[in-house]
């Protein structure tokens, strides 16, 4: 039992964004989050993890839109999930948070990162999750990650046909990839329908909506996993970014 005060918080903007995406925390699920932001900001003090360490903002612009996934994506029972580009895990933690039966796979290239998440995972008590530090190019080689997850998920900035020759090879056939975006995104899309065509993807649909309570514009790209990844994708560490597929 984790040993948090909730009456210390002012949460009932944060319960009334969830129940917006239908999602309601039990008081357990909530003191996880709160240490969870506990933690953030005390490692945030040595560790680069986040620029936005206020209250509100980190559970607005952090854990709420984290859980925006379920505009686009909500069957969790016994599925797993991979986050590529993790950094202080989200939109994973606060998935597995939610949702207590996703099996989780999170993927970095900072070790100090690794730390933190599992620093919190020790802490939160949570099951089934993993903190791996390395870079996603390497670790899709590797065949107990490769095409073995229902979906990816990344917040990671980055061009859609990049991450998708990131993120689409991790993802089993009949699986999924969603990347969060920022605003409207339908010429990113259309650029990067080759990219993720040649990588075995179809796009799904792209879900568009407000963060409640806010001015955040997101969009949920939805890719779907129609077939295998070549082989020869991803390429070597540096070359997605700077010879994107088109």
């Amino acid at each position: 039992m984790i040993n948090i005060n909730l009456n210390d918080y002012e949460l009932s903007s944060f319960k009334s964004d969830l129940k917006e995406f239908g999602i309601v925390l039990s008081e357990d699920q909530l003191c996880q989050f709160m240490r969870y932001y506990e933690l953030l900001i005390e490692w945030n003090e040595r560790v680069n993890l986040t620029a936005i360490t206020d209250f509100n903002e980190v559970l607005k612009k952090h854990f709420t839109d984290s859980l925006s996934l379920v505009k686009a994506y909500n069957d969790f029972s016994d599925k797993s999930l991979v986050d590529i580009g993790t950094g202080a895990g989200f939109p994973a933690i606060p998935l597995k948070i939610a949702f207590p039966g996703l099996k989780v796979t999170m993927i970095d290239s900072l070790n100090k990162r690794i730390n933190f998440l599992n620093t919190v995972i020790i802490e939160l008590g949570l099951e089934d999750i993993e903190a791996i530090h390395g870079r996603a190019e390497d670790f899709s080689r590797d065949k107990n990650l490769r095409e073995n997850f229902d979906v990816c998920v990344s917040r990671a900035v980055a061009n859609l046909s990049i991450l998708s020759e990131y993120c689409l090879p991790y993802v089993k056939v009949g699986g999924c990839f969603v990347s969060y975006k920022s605003g409207k995104i339908n010429e990113e899309i259309k650029e990067a329908g080759t990219a993720i065509s040649i990588l075995g993807g179809e796009i799904k649909e792209t879900v568009e909506f407000m963060i409640p309570g806010s001015d955040i514009y997101r969009s949920l790209a939805v890719i779907n996993k129609i077939k295998k990844t070549p082989d020869k994708y991803p390429r070597k560490a540096g070359v997605p970014a700077k010879s994107p597929i088109v």
